[in-house]
């Protein structure tokens, strides 16, 4: 009887973090917006939750934790997207060019609800760093050059070094794309997914 009267408390409590922790990043997400980064404070992003004090330290240290944490959750987010790409069976080419659309579309997307309020300058925190979620970003990017390599449709033959090169051109190019009015999702797009292939020509070709 005791064990059953005690697990709806451990999903209620749960449920009680979960739910901190999504007002957290809310509120975060909107005083950064207002204030700025530089600008905002841990007890800003406090006052807009709504919780107490020590409830916040409970989940983050920081506004630097935060920041961080809106970083993962926009990757938790966008990975997804790209999984949804590799299952459709698009050619490499075609799976590049898809998946770096799709990303631009999404940081674009995230920073329109930044824009009429952030001040120029400051950090977007879209899909960067070293995190599970961009593991996970990572290891679908890995993956599906693996699976072209497997069947010999790609003409390199390291996909570790090659889903990096894609992860950092993305973000490069991403982060230039996000600092032009208007934002050109589609001219960045041409632009990276040509840097990617036209690149690939001079990699040594995966072995037989």
């Amino acid at each position: 009887m005791s064990q059953v009267a005690y697990l709806p408390t451990v999903g209620k409590r749960e449920q009680t973090k979960v739910a901190n922790r999504q007002s957290i990043l809310d509120a975060a997400r909107e005083v950064f917006g207002d204030l700025g980064y530089e600008t905002a404070t841990v007890r800003d992003i406090i006052r807009r939750t709504g919780l107490a004090a020590g409830t916040f330290y409970n989940y983050y240290r920081s506004k630097e934790e935060v920041f961080a944490a809106l970083a993962d959750d926009g990757a938790r987010r966008f990975a997804p997207i790209l999984k949804s790409l590799r299952n459709r069976g698009y050619s490499f080419e075609e799976f590049v060019h898809r998946a770096i659309s799709a990303y631009f579309g999404f940081i674009a997307e995230e920073q329109r609800t930044w824009i009429e309020r952030r001040p120029a300058g400051e950090p977007h925190p879209h899909v960067r760093g070293e995190t599970p979620e961009m593991a996970a970003v990572f290891a679908e990017i890995r993956d599906a050059l693996s699976e072209d390599i497997a069947e010999r449709k790609s003409p390199f033959s390291d996909p570790d070094y090659m889903a990096a090169s894609c992860i950092a051109i993305a973000r490069d190019v991403g982060d230039k794309m996000l600092e032009r009015r208007p934002i050109d999702t589609a001219g960045a797009t041409e632009f990276a997914v040509t840097m990617i292939l036209s690149g690939l020509k001079g990699l040594p070709k995966a072995k037989s």
